[in-house]
């Protein structure tokens, strides 16, 4: 046959199992690689199929009882409560759950959760009011309109604030911010106390409108860090796609980035509220200590379940300590509720957004 080696002689040359393509590569200065040398395609694991198997499954279980534990925790934690709160809640001569007086120390104990849910939940909704709006306007700045150069460094001081001790701004707005604030409070009493809001003839002190303002600062890096990071992930594509049809950057904004960052403020909103919720120390001393049930914001007044923890305990008896648990239970509880129902809002708008995709 001339110069052509047979087949033979081309198998005996590269040995069992190359193929013509191998050793057409050894001709081209390229070593021939037996199929069984190769590495495994897409780059995957050189590990035996029952090594990786066995690591899959190891990690598998390890992340299924991490999962687990946290239940197991917040189990624990709701029998704990309910534990220490029976007794006091059996000595009770008082609706618990409707009555507004607080004298658990007395005998018989009276005492009742209803104003204390009641500032808890006034205060924490006035934070996100006041927070949010301005929350997504930095983030929004920090995202799309701010040079990165101005945007780095000012995303870098919003998270630090996210880290100052809720004692700080607690005593930054009873010794410092009071006294804007009673300013403030004088005001909008003398142009608009036929609003009952700002009704009333005084002390403008320690109220819900300054506690709810320490609170919306508080909120405010948590919201605004999370929402930013939102903002960042929207696909380039969309927001091209609205530029390219003759959107300004706002519509931009509005049609391609606010949609597709939607579960994500959510989930950003009710963490915060959930930090407003358990809010003790800056509440404590920014709040009054009434048990009222009143809309009035600039009055001195007010009180939530988190700070008459943190002002009573001390003097507590041990029914008094016993209704304090049962007033962290509550507390607990709406924490429970509130994420649960954040959980809820993101998984429909997510199984939404899949839907129309």
């Amino acid at each position: 046959m001339g110069d052509f080696p047979s087949r033979s002689a081309s198998t005996n040359a590269g040995g069992p199992g190359v193929t013509a393509r191998h050793i057409r590569s050894a001709g081209n200065g390229v070593s021939p690689i037996p199929p069984d040398d190769r590495p495994p395609l897409g780059g995957g694991s050189a590990l035996p199929r029952k090594s990786r198997f066995s690591l899959e499954t190891g990690f598998k279980g390890l992340s299924t009882a991490a999962g687990a534990m946290v239940l197991v925790i917040i189990v624990a934690i709701a029998i704990f409560l309910i534990s220490k709160a029976v007794p006091a809640l059996n000595a009770n001569d008082e609706s618990f759950l409707t009555a507004k007086e607080w004298f658990p120390n007395e005998t018989p104990p009276h005492f009742g959760i209803a104003a204390l849910a009641f500032g808890t939940l006034l205060t924490s909704v006035i934070a996100l009011l006041v927070a949010v709006p301005i929350a997504l306007g930095i983030a929004l700045f920090l995202s799309h309109y701010a040079p990165k150069r101005l945007a780095t460094p000012l995303g870098f001081v919003i998270d630090l604030l996210a880290a100052v001790p809720s004692v700080v701004f607690g005593l930054w707005g009873r010794d410092v911010f009071s006294q804007p604030v009673q300013h403030f409070s004088e005001w909008l009493n003398k142009y608009f106390s036929w609003i009952p809001l700002f009704g009333g003839d005084g002390p403008f002190g320690r109220s819900i409108l300054l506690g709810s303002l320490v609170l919306a600062i508080m909120v405010l890096p948590i919201v605004t860090s999370l929402s930013r990071e939102v903002f960042q992930q929207t696909p380039g594509m969309n927001e091209d796609a609205a530029l390219a049809l003759g959107a300004t950057k706002w519509e931009m904004i509005r049609t391609a980035v606010l949609p597709y960052g939607k579960p994500g403020v959510i989930a950003a909103v009710m963490l915060g509220l959930g930090r407003a919720l358990g809010e003790t120390i800056a509440l404590a001393l920014t709040l009054g200590t009434t048990f009222v049930i009143s809309f009035n914001l600039i009055q001195s007044g007010g009180n939530s379940i988190a700070a008459n923890i943190a002002n009573t305990f001390g003097e507590a008896n041990a029914t008094g300590r016993g209704a304090l648990i049962a007033s962290g239970l509550v507390l607990f509880a709406i924490t429970l509720v509130v994420n649960m129902a954040a959980r809820a809002i993101i998984y429909r708008r997510r199984e939404f957004r899949d839907s129309a995709a």
